[in-house]
């Protein structure tokens, strides 16, 4: 059994030619989960496998992370196969600010009848969740305001940040089983962002050493970290996971 991950966009909300940040865990060659819907991101992630995800963890609600849910929307109701039946895993906070950002729109059809969640199955969740017969967790980052914000981890395998200023506790809990580090980073950061001298600053070399970089500013500024020594994250690439050690059973 193999696992990957398969990054469609890593760039800030700026960058536009490097794609908005949202990537896929791809489990023996198929997509498994998505984390995130920007509006960029979908577009790759449509070239790349021809559909619309099935499966979906938001990590926050700023637009470069779920301007494309209108299009799923779209793509989900008008296929009675996959109406209702796309999962959305949304951090039990970020459920109340999703609704405003994405679903809380008067007749989302002209036509009336229909409510926007119609055509997912959303599913709130806390530390951890299923999925697949897989045990996930969630973690609150520190981006723009507390509660607002999570990351995601494959235990063994892949940690997803999102969204974040350095969090040295919270990765001394959830990444403390060799995982690769997807992280937050541009060249200079700010009340919201990491920058490559914050997470100098803030965690230790074992742990950089395991980060992979992306939500950063152009390609000249991932040329720049990448000369820095540091493993860059590019659109489209696709990462060899370890195989997780996280709980499993046969899903059901």
């Amino acid at each position: 059994m193999s696992w990957h991950l398969r990054l469609h966009g890593v760039g800030n909300a700026s960058a536009v030619e490097l794609g908005s940040a949202m990537a896929t865990l791809e489990r023996d060659g198929a997509p498994w989960l998505t984390i995130d819907c920007g509006g960029e991101g979908l577009t790759a992630y449509l070239a790349h496998y021809g559909q619309p995800p099935d499966a979906l963890y938001i990590t926050h609600t700023h637009l470069d992370h779920v301007a494309g849910f209108e299009r799923l929307f779209v793509s989900g109701y008008f296929d009675p196969e996959r109406r209702g039946r796309i999962k959305l895993y949304v951090p039990a906070p970020v459920v109340p600010l999703l609704h405003q950002r994405v679903g809380d729109y008067p007749n989302v059809l002209a036509e009336g009848g229909v409510n926007f969640w119609d055509a997912f199955q959303v599913i709130p969740v806390g530390a951890a969740f299923w999925h697949r017969g897989v045990r996930l967790e969630s973690f609150a980052t520190r981006h723009h305001w507390p509660d607002t914000a999570f990351g995601l981890r494959l235990r063994g395998s892949v940690v997803w940040t999102g969204d974040t200023r350095p969090i040295p506790e919270a990765l001394a809990r959830y990444a403390d089983a060799g995982e690769l580090i997807a992280h937050d980073c541009a060249l200079h950061g700010n009340p919201s962002h990491s920058g490559i001298e914050d997470l100098e600053r803030e965690y230790p070399r074992e742990l950089l050493a395991r980060c992979l970089l992306y939500h950063y500013a152009s390609a000249a500024e991932g040329d720049t970290l990448a000369a820095r020594g540091y493993r860059v994250g590019r659109p489209g690439e696709r990462i060899a996971l370890a195989e997780p050690t996280a709980e499993q059973v046969p899903p059901s």
